[in-house]
């Protein structure tokens, strides 16, 4: 049997019995992955309590609360009678916002006066917030055009003309790739790929450096008869092919299973999964061979992946950081992955839309195993005596 088979099968063995691989890499995986996929089974957010204040009581302004109480986001619960009592209701946290209409807002409309109508949103809840204005704004805008479309049809104008009149602009939006605001759509893809790309780096960094805590690693460098490249191949293969398994539950039955997607992961994004794993094994791998301290190992592997969701570009675009957490996130073989992810998965372009981030993955995986192995070979050689 060669020798990288036989370093592949004794890395199975040990994946699946040392409690520090078998539980970040065949336990905790499948966990999270539903855990995460069954928090945002509501997919989206759903009447969003609201107050309403308001000082006009006019058919107008109770015409816009029935149009406003329609949205899909908007469901007013309570009738308030001044800002002090709104700022109580949001500070107990009984509503998400408030909409106030103003004294004499119907008869403003219909003289063609201005007039505000004011909304507050708890900005605190970030996305409800921005929810509620895109519902509200709608409603309020076309709302109040409709008012003062009435009064110029009662006064005999032609109803198209007078439509040109008071919306003389019409805008038509397109919201591509997730247009219902779904949050599983939207957060589940990202937070499994960044789970398990923390994880095969955890593992990673323990791949070499464990061997020594087990008192393992002569028998390992005797069986790769001195051969690093052979050990770090050895090693490399079984950890991808496990990740494979992830992969596999990941693409194959928590996605469809939730639905997320438009079905089974394809080609396109098993390749660009497999490049993000190899990178991973390939700088974990490197850092277990440079540093033999299996606890400073894990600091280093715990640091370096923590902030990788931050840093990705997923929640806040990238090129909205600084020019320095822009640098560190492209440090960062996940921060390269996912935005090949969104091309090659979210937005089912073909794979060679993604060759920045192939090209990034490579350089990482280029650079890595290198040095591990030069590393390690060094080792080797001392175990051995040469």
């Amino acid at each position: 049997m060669p020798v990288i088979v036989k370093i592949i099968f004794r890395e199975w063995k040990r994946i699946f019995s040392l409690p520090v691989h078998y539980w970040a890499l065949v336990v905790m995986p499948p966990l999270l992955f539903f855990l995460y996929a069954g928090i945002y089974q509501g997919q989206k957010v759903y009447d969003l309590p609201m107050a309403v204040y308001d000082e006009d009581n006019s058919a107008a302004t109770r015409q816009l609360i029935f149009l406003l109480e329609q949205t899909e986001t908007i469901h007013f619960t309570r009738s308030i009678n001044n800002y002090d009592e709104l700022k109580d209701a949001m500070r107990r946290n009984e509503i998400m916002g408030a909409v106030h209409f103003p004294r004499r807002m119907e008869s403003d409309i219909k003289s063609r006066k201005p007039t505000t109508v004011t909304l507050y949103t708890n900005a605190a809840y970030l996305v409800p917030a921005k929810l509620i204005y895109k519902d509200a704004a709608q409603v309020l805008l076309t709302g109040g055009s409709g008012v003062i479309l009435q009064k110029l049809v009662k006064k005999g104008m032609n109803p198209s003309k007078a439509m040109a009149l008071v919306q003389p602009i019409v805008v038509s939006t397109y919201s591509l790739y997730n247009p219902d605001y779904n949050y599983r759509e939207y957060l589940v893809p990202g937070l499994i790929t960044v789970a398990i790309q923390m994880m095969i780096i955890m593992v990673a960094v323990l791949m070499l450096n464990y061997e020594y805590t087990t008192r393992s690693m002569e028998e390992l460098v005797l069986l790769a008869k001195g051969s690093a490249s052979d050990i770090i191949i050895g090693k490399t293969i079984a950890h991808l092919s496990v990740s494979w398994i992830n992969w596999i539950l990941m693409a194959w039955v928590v996605f469809p299973a939730f639905s997320i997607g438009d079905g089974l992961g394809g080609w396109n994004f098993f390749v660009l999964y497999s490049l993000m794993a190899l990178a991973c094994i390939g700088l974990g791998v490197m850092v277990s061979a440079i540093v033999k301290d299996t606890m400073l190992a894990t600091d280093i592997g715990l640091f370096y992946t923590s902030p990788a969701f931050v840093f990705s570009g997923y929640t806040f675009p990238k090129w909205g950081m600084p020019w320095y957490d822009q640098f560190y996130s492209h440090l960062l073989p996940y921060s390269w992955f996912l935005d090949g992810f969104i091309k090659v998965f979210t937005m089912s372009l073909p794979l060679s839309y993604a060759r920045p981030e192939i090209s990034a993955l490579l350089v990482f995986i280029g650079i890595s195993y290198p040095i591990a192995i030069l590393v390690l070979q060094r080792q080797c050689n001392k175990i051995l005596g040469v």
